[in-house]
């Protein structure tokens, strides 16, 4: 009779702990990162008798976590790619904003500050033609100044991303390890503490979302965590993530476990939003400050160059249209051991690359110069100074040791120092310094069609003759020129000569002679061939081939590929993302359906216990009256 009434409690207390558990899965349907448990129901060994075993009832021996680790670990790598593919196309997003074409973007205001020099060319001394270019000049460098603020915010809204992303990778890889403590004495008893595996396991997912982990299984319970190459989690304790910034100049993480401190590269990051964030900075926004800096670095130097070749409304050498841009100087490596200073200036402003640059000495005064944009390597022999990508790399003062290294970023905030230094429009250089003259005496109607100065030659006052021969050739003399002979003549090929380029028309006679000299006094008042040739910068290559007016369209387009790539790139992973952990959930979930089906199958056995313990109680209830 006990072996009944010990069965029937067996089965009472098997059933109360599965409708327990059951009540718990729907009480936590909804709780992110719950995995479905079971209560596993085990036969209680039978007792032998005579007549052979006979059941003693059932037991519960453990409670199950739904619980797939291949699926778990592959959705947790696909939403860490999806997390760092959507944080990056969003950052673009924001980056091609600042981007804008159309009538108030910056490179309209490039092209209609160079269309306003034809006015000036038409009439130069038309004041108000003088006004409108210093007006659409002044225009150009205020949005080339909000474009660099602009990018300045931006810069400020990732660093403090990145900062905030860091205190909570750090916060999470502390309860991590905690977690692990209480699992591994968890684990003492046997038993497997589900809820505990679950925060953890969720803990895990969310740290994956900032940035992409790989786990390892201790055996006693605990749960490693590393970060590419570096353990964040061993045990139960946990390193501290920090970022530095490298010796290129980029920003990347740390590990820190006690007095060592591993930077890691952001190629083995793999995936989470903190590497999303740090591809875009150090890749899709840099690009973008060097392609802008670039553009206000050589727009102002070249129409100042060129403004200073000509002559003023009052006769005057043409100053300076914008204050100059200074690069500033290299960066040294903490761990230089010379006493370097490394600076640059433009040598030539139509080859400037978009793009930073590491500059390594090593021994025997050797140097190599790596462009960081795409990585091409130069090496020189040395000494400074050097000229490379339209830059002349000189010292500044000191001297360099071998294994030093500096990073140099001409054009990061080059932007922002756009800024006129012209105020009157007097001061507009409409003249050429030099001017050409027909002979009185030419009978053919070969006559000047534009005449301007090219560079600070100093032949560039001497008169030089060209005097034409009866076949179309022609002869010419001055200083300077070395006096040559028999020139072919084409009507408006450049004829250049001593810091000049010369440009006719018509068809000359023979003995028909062309003689340019110095400016004469009063005609600054009616020269143009300094304006015609400030108007003509339009079309000079400047950027990677494309023109002055051109270049911002590329750094437009480049931008808007980024952003395109990106936010498909984001699609597919995210879609990835979703279908893995949709399957996973579909496994370890609870479906609220079947834990319904399996709480009436649960209450129907326990009610059957029940009855079994008062068929029992009533047999022995039966059996004392029976004996009394």
């Amino acid at each position: 009779m006990s072996s009944l009434l010990n069965i029937g409690t067996r089965a009472l207390l098997a059933n109360q702990v599965a409708l327990s558990t059951t009540g718990h899965n729907i009480s936590n349907a909804s709780t992110v990162g719950y995995s479905r448990q079971s209560a596993v129901l085990q036969q209680v060994p039978g007792q032998y008798t005579g007549s052979g075993y006979i059941g003693s009832g059932v037991t519960v021996s453990t409670i199950e976590r739904a619980h797939n680790e291949f699926l778990t670990r592959q959705a947790s790598l696909a939403q860490s790619v999806a997390a760092m593919d959507a944080t990056r196309a969003d950052r673009l997003g924001s980056l091609e904003d600042i981007f804008k074409g159309g009538a108030s973007g910056l490179g309209a205001s490039v092209s209609d500050m160079l269309n306003a020099f034809t006015n000036v060319a038409s009439a130069p001394k038309d004041i108000s033609a003088r006004n409108v270019v210093l007006t659409r000049a002044d225009e150009m460098a205020s949005r080339f100044r909000n474009a660099q603020s602009q990018l300045d915010d931006l810069q400020r809204g990732v660093n403090a991303q990145l900062g905030d992303a860091v205190t909570e990778i750090n916060s999470m890889a502390q309860r991590v390890a905690s977690l692990n403590t209480q699992i591994a004495r968890a684990n003492g008893s046997g038993q497997s503490p589900n809820d505990l595996l679950d925060q953890r396991d969720q803990l895990v997912r969310s740290l994956g979302l900032q940035v992409q982990v790989t786990t390892v299984d201790a055996g006693d319970g605990t749960l490693s965590v590393f970060v590419g190459s570096q353990a964040l989690v061993l045990g139960t304790s946990a390193a501290t993530m920090s970022l530095s910034i490298g010796e290129d100049g980029t920003r990347q993480l740390a590990v820190t476990r006690g007095a060592l401190s591993t930077p890691l590269n952001e190629a083995t990051l793999g995936g989470g939003a903190v590497a999303g964030l740090l591809r875009f900075q150090n890749t899709d926004l840099a690009a973008a400050r060097d392609g802008l800096g670039r553009m206000a670095l050589a727009i102002t130097t070249e129409l100042n160059a060129q403004n200073q070749l000509g002559l003023d409304l009052d006769g005057h050498p043409g100053a300076a249209m914008f204050r100059p841009i200074a690069i500033p100087d290299a960066q040294g490596n903490a761990a230089n051991t010379g006493t370097a200073a490394l600076g640059a200036t433009v040598s030539d402003a139509s080859a400037l690359v978009a793009s930073s640059y590491q500059v390594n000495f090593g021994s025997g005064g050797a140097i190599e110069v790596t462009r960081l944009s795409d990585g091409k390597v130069s090496s020189f022999a040395g000494p400074l100074p050097l000229q490379i990508d339209g830059l002349t790399f000189e010292l500044n003062g000191g001297t360099p040791a071998a294994g030093d290294s500096f990073v140099l970023k001409p054009y990061a905030n080059a932007a922002g120092g756009v800024a006129m230094a012209m105020t009157s429009p007097r001061e507009i250089a409409a003249a050429s310094p030099v001017e050409a003259r027909p002979g009185t005496a030419n009978t053919g109607s070969v006559s000047v069609a534009s005449l301007a100065a090219t560079s600070n030659d100093p032949n560039r006052g001497a008169t030089v003759t060209l005097t034409f021969a009866a076949d179309g050739s022609y002869s010419v003399s001055g200083t300077g020129t070395g006096n040559p002979t028999g020139q072919a003549y084409v009507a408006g090929q450049p004829i250049q000569f001593n810091g000049w380029s010369l440009a006719l028309s018509g068809t000359p006679k023979a003995g028909d002679v062309i003689t340019v000299q110095a400016a004469t006094p009063g005609y600054s008042g009616f020269g143009t061939g300094n304006a015609g040739a400030l108007a003509g910068l339009r079309d000079k290559s400047m950027f990677d081939g494309a023109s002055m007016v051109d270049g911002y369209a590329g750094l437009m387009a480049q931008i808007g590929v980024r952003s395109q790539s990106a936010q498909y790139a984001a699609n597919v992973s995210g879609s990835i993302a979703t279908n893995l952990e949709t399957e996973r959930a579909n496994g370890s979930g609870v479906n609220l359906d079947e834990e319904a089906a399996k709480l009436m199958q649960y209450q129907q056995a326990y009610q059957a216990s029940a009855k079994m313990i008062q068929i029992a109680q009533n047999i022995f209830d039966s059996l004392l009256h029976g004996m009394a």
